[in-house]
């Protein structure tokens, strides 16, 4: 079978973004700094962000173009925060 792909395990994926929603609630309860918790709960989100756009948005299959479509906006809101860096801190 050339050309087959396999379907990813959308209920597996379905339990790490609940497990991962969870664990986000759970971290807030935690004695940890505010700072901390702040990172934790940001990391899963990103997390989330990408196993939704991997298995659920299909970029997983899809080829390097559509990689290089998608990173396109992440490196311009780069460059537009190092820009804006200087005014943010100065504020």
């Amino acid at each position: 079978m050339t050309g087959a792909r396999a379907h990813p395990n959308y209920v597996l994926v379905w339990y790490w973004l609940l497990g991962l929603a969870l664990a986000s609630v759970l971290v807030s309860a935690l004695p940890l700094s505010h700072t901390f918790t702040v990172v934790l709960v940001f990391a899963a989100a990103t997390v989330k962000a990408v196993l939704v756009a991997l298995y659920y948005m299909h970029l997983r299959f899809e080829r390097w173009l559509i990689y290089a479509l998608a990173l396109v906006p992440l490196v311009l809101f780069g460059i537009l925060l190092l820009v804006l860096l200087p005014e943010i801190v100065s504020r």
